[in-house]
């Protein structure tokens, strides 16, 4: 579902099941396993899930062989790739598991994969609330400072961005630093890193405007108050065009909510909307930024002033 789950975000990104490259880590588990004879090959992932199931594949996440333990995280996280699997892994204790290895583990390797396993769990509603119920956030915001590689931020921004879809998670996950984790990750530079962090603040824009047109939300934007707004401006016309899109979206679900008006005018967000508005590829986006212009007081008080017309 939009926005909860797999946060595609209407961009034609896919859904927010990022992680599913994992596959290409597993030449071990491909080299060692037999192909099919009848049916032809099948997944190696999937046949060692039927040849060892899954109780023993999580039970050699504690393993105290480092080389064990990586090639079953990322056999989770591959299995965490796939809708079906979700369920049965969070009831077979894998998100504790998982979570247990961010907080533990020395090994880079571990916890970048663990990430992925968490971010590809986090596309489902359920697994979002076992998640920051049992303290993902924290765990994912040590695993980015603690971060050496670039991989590793992708994956817990991606986590965290599935997470800021939640429609009822927003008060909790900004409470708990998820928006300043993300904002924490921009330094990184990383376009993979930086379209992940610009896909969350979306997520957060959408369900915060919506909470906010359905009067459930009163009060500026927490993304304002967390100091996002000038990365958003910033990047509002960044030349890749994931993270352009996404910042897009996000600048125009701030802009319409006439409490975040001054901020948007103070810190020159008044001009990338126009802008917006006239040259945007997506005209369900231009559209948006249009209608925003012309129905903040503030903002076309602030037009008329600077003689701009939309």
């Amino acid at each position: 579902m939009l926005m909860r789950t797999r946060m595609s975000l209407d961009t034609g990104d896919g859904p927010g099941k990022i992680f599913p490259g994992l596959d290409s880590l597993m030449s071990h588990s491909r080299n060692s396993q037999p192909r099919e004879q009848s049916n032809g090959p099948k997944a190696p992932v999937a046949k060692l899930f039927e040849q060892v199931g899954l109780q023993k594949i999580l039970s050699l996440l504690e393993s105290e062989e480092p080389d064990v333990r990586v090639h079953a995280v990322k056999v989770v996280a591959n299995l965490a790739a796939e809708e079906a699997n979700q369920e049965k892994i969070v009831e077979a204790g894998g998100l504790t598991s998982l979570l247990m290895l961010l907080r533990s583990s020395e090994d880079e390797t571990i916890r970048r994969v663990a990430a992925g396993a968490i971010a590809n769990l986090a596309m489902n509603e359920t697994n979002q609330d076992l998640i920051m119920a049992q303290g993902g956030v924290t765990l994912l915001s040590m695993t980015a400072s603690d971060a050496e590689d670039p991989q590793t931020l992708r994956m817990v921004a991606g986590a965290i961005a599935n997470l800021c879809g939640n429609d009822k998670l927003q008060t909790r996950l900004r409470g708990e630093g998820g928006i300043k984790a993300l904002l924490g990750m921009v330094k990184c530079g990383h376009p993979d890193v930086l379209a992940q962090i610009a896909r969350g603040i979306a997520n957060f824009a959408k369900c915060e405007s919506r909470a906010a047109t359905q009067g459930n939300k009163v009060g500026r934007s927490l993304l304002v108050d967390d100091g996002a707004l000038p990365w958003i401006v910033k990047n509002a016309n960044n030349e890749a065009a994931p993270i352009r899109r996404h910042i897009e979206l996000a600048l125009c679900h701030l802009a319409q909510h006439e409490v975040n008006a001054k901020d948007i005018v103070s810190e020159g967000a008044l001009w990338e909307l126009v802008r917006i508005s006239r040259d945007c590829s997506r005209e369900d986006i231009r559209m948006l930024a249009y209608r925003t212009l012309t129905s903040s007081p503030t903002l076309q008080s602030e037009m008329r002033r600077l003689r701009i017309e939309c």
